[in-house]
């Protein structure tokens, strides 16, 4: 597996579990029968998992771009130093994202979305120049 495939891998995983914690807080906030259910007047749940659902969202939306980038580079064969560092630099960047926006460190959330769409640029740079 390459190292691109790799963290792919590893981005799919951490985008498919972010939704567990918020998950268990709309447990502990509205009780098993409301959480499973259709409240009409559902209680709010806590700030900070109402932040992860966003962040949850913003992963799942760039997983896409990401994922198809990783993948077409993949079938084409291109595999380079940069394109490795931008997946590993991608997946980093993310976890950042969740947790500084979970946490609401501002500063941190903004460079790490943007680093990581710099590296979804790397590997546009990479499949036009093949």
């Amino acid at each position: 597996m390459t190292t691109e495939l790799f963290y792919l891998t590893l981005t799919t995983l951490l985008t498919g579990v972010l939704w567990l914690p918020y998950i268990l807080n709309r447990i502990a906030v509205r009780g098993l029968g409301e959480a499973m259910g259709y409240p009409d007047s559902p209680k709010p749940q806590s700030p900070w998992a109402q932040r992860l659902m966003k962040a949850h969202a913003n992963a799942v939306e760039n997983l896409v771009i990401f994922g198809v980038l990783v993948l077409v580079a993949n079938s084409l064969e291109i595999n380079t130093e940069a394109t490795a560092i931008a997946s590993m630099v991608y997946f980093w960047m993310r976890l950042a994202h969740a947790l500084a926006f979970t946490f609401k460190i501002p500063l941190v959330r903004t460079f790490s979305f943007f680093i990581s769409f710099g590296a979804q640029m790397v590997f546009f740079w990479a499949l036009l120049n093949a």
